[in-house]
């Protein structure tokens, strides 16, 4: 199976801004406003143009369960944090020493690293904070923190960038690559549709089908990553070109070549593709477009 091109026009890609704008507005209404430097720098970072990928596929899963959105923007916005704290902290000379992120200055440019540090700290926490006041049950409270802090820390998204550390002192094995990128980058991408069926009290084989959907959907999202780093340019990047080979970092690219990385990213494509078919008769729309997407997009 090979990735299709994202439809010109589907009931989801037509709510696509919608879900943007809803969530950016969501995320605005949570951090203080106001002329402190601190509070700016926390907008800057929070709110800076992005793809939205995470709360996306959270949002597409409910609309698949029947979970409303307004439920739903909670673990959206946490994973979207998350997310974001992990980026200002990637970015600092201490990890990839990037300058630039989404088109615009790292927070540690814009700023300075003290203040990109707490950023992120302080968005980690308010990831947390948000959960806990969503107006469900308890029981699905404690449900999303436990998949959030599974998917964040030393064995999914922490532990990956550790690994993608270790990386750049010595090339990968195969194996260590794709388990590197299951954690780093698969299990937050997997948390946003296992939080929305969580809420839907979805059944174990649903639950397993989003499992096998978002690891697959996340190591395809991270070849894509790595084809795109020396395929494109920093102008439509949003960030510089070329920065992980500049890292000696180990990528799909730099290890199985370009070919064989698309080929691969291919497979991904059709296996999260194929995992979705426990849920329905034909995969829900949302998840399959946002699959066509990730192996199809351009930055």
């Amino acid at each position: 199976m090979s990735p299709a091109e994202p439809p010109e026009s589907t009931e989801f890609v037509d709510r696509v801004d919608g879900y943007i704008s809803r969530i950016d507005g969501f995320i605005a209404g949570q951090l203080p406003d106001s002329p402190d430097q601190f509070h700016q720098a926390l907008r800057y970072a929070a709110l800076g143009a992005g793809k939205r990928i995470r709360p996306l596929l959270t949002y597409a899963t409910g609309e698949a369960l029947g979970v409303p959105a307004d439920i739903l923007d909670y673990p959206a916005a946490a994973l979207e944090m998350t997310h974001t704290y992990s980026l200002v902290h990637d970015d600092l000379p201490a990890m990839d020493d990037d300058d630039l992120r989404r088109g615009r200055a790292t927070v540690h440019v814009a700023w300075d690293e003290a203040t990109a540090i707490l950023v992120g700290d302080a968005l980690q926490a308010m990831a947390f904070e948000i959960l806990a006041k969503a107006p469900v049950e308890p029981p699905i409270i404690r449900n999303w923190v436990s998949i959030l802090a599974t998917g964040a820390g030393h064995g999914g998204m922490v532990g990956g960038q550790v690994q993608d550390m270790a990386g750049e002192q010595r090339s990968l094995t195969e194996q260590e690559l794709r388990q590197m990128h299951a954690a780093k980058t698969g299990k937050l991408i997997s948390a946003g549709p296992l939080m929305a069926a969580a809420a839907a009290n979805a059944s174990e084989a649903i639950t397993t089908s989003l499992v096998e959907y978002g690891h697959h959907i996340g190591l395809a999202f991270q070849i894509k990553d790595d084809v795109l780093d020396v395929t494109q340019s920093t102008e439509a990047l949003g960030k510089p070109q070329g920065s992980d080979a500049g890292n000696r970092k180990s990528t799909f690219v730099t290890l199985l070549g370009l070919d064989e990385s698309i080929r691969q990213l291919t497979t991904h494509y059709g296996a999260a593709v194929e995992a979705l078919s426990a849920m329905a008769q034909s995969p829900p729309e949302g998840l399959k477009y946002l699959a066509d997407y990730i192996a199809n997009r351009e930055k």
